[in-house]
């Protein structure tokens, strides 16, 4: 399984970074509509939208919305406008988590999701077209590099370490030993992109702004775990072997990428 995962990762890795850094952004928009679109195919199941013809209508849904934002990405209010919004909602994140690890026995209304489903994968595909027509296909990189870097950090560390459970009634395999590894792991990289960026006078608010990403990823990755959990599911799909499903990857990704822009946005004025 391990093996399997690994060399998974591999492929996946070398397709990201080339999608990131070889297609014009037309391509690398259509790209990330197709894996917004396989995570909406999932979001709905988890959800709980059963039938094909309701998962195929929640796809379309989504796919409408972002075609209407798509020619506006590079419109600095209406960026700065959602992506505010799109922060708000992942603020409140954590409380819904500590609601839910209380009351464990009460799942969230089919609506509630399906709404909540809008902002997770339409604001990360927003936010990574936003970042790449403002900031280059660079940042984009970075920005995975840095989640896939944290996630490797807390992996080993909370594998290591790990004794303290972070949130054992949503993801019992987390611990707080695994989110230490990740923010020193983070810290380094953010560092190290801090200088090779060029960022000069504001490398500290850079750096702070990629560990606030970083915590962020975090709560992304718990609030899919809790979704799965209430549909009693241990993946949100099997498209990758031995990485579960779409939603499985990008889930920190849904609210590292509209914090990490919207700190970009802060820091450059």
């Amino acid at each position: 399984m391990l093996r399997q995962r690994v060399v998974t990762a591999i492929v996946l890795a070398l397709i990201t970074v080339w999608v990131v850094l070889k297609l014009p952004a037309i391509g690398f928009g259509a790209v990330l509509l197709a894996i917004t679109l396989l995570g909406a195919w999932e979001w709905a199941n988890l959800a709980g939208m059963n039938q094909t013809r309701s998962r195929l209508g929640y796809g379309a849904l989504i796919l409408a919305l972002i075609l209407a934002f798509w020619p506006l990405v590079d419109s600095p209010m209406l960026m700065n406008g959602l992506l505010i919004l799109v922060f708000a909602g992942w603020c409140y994140v954590p409380i819904w988590l500590r609601h839910y690890a209380r009351r464990p026995d009460r799942p969230d209304h089919l609506m509630t999701l399906g709404a909540v489903g809008i902002v997770i994968l339409v604001g990360p595909w927003v936010a990574l077209m936003g970042l790449r027509d403002k900031f280059g296909p660079g940042y984009v990189l970075f920005l995975l590099l840095l989640i896939w870097v944290a996630d490797i950090g807390a992996y080993f560390a909370g594998r290591r370490w790990g004794r303290r459970k972070l949130a054992p009634a949503i993801s019992p395999g987390k611990t707080w030993e695994g989110v230490w590894g990740a923010g020193a792991a983070a810290l380094t990289f953010a560092l190290i992109g801090a200088a090779v960026l060029g960022m000069g006078s504001r490398w500290l608010w850079f750096v702070a702004v990629c560990m606030v990403t970083v915590g962020f990823s975090i709560v992304g990755d718990l609030f899919e775990s809790m979704i799965k959990r209430q549909r009693g599911v241990k993946d949100s799909g099997a498209l990758l072997p031995g990485h579960g499903g779409v939603l499985d990857r990008i889930d920190s990704l849904t609210a590292a990428a509209p914090v990490f822009l919207l700190g970009l946005y802060g820091m450059y004025g």
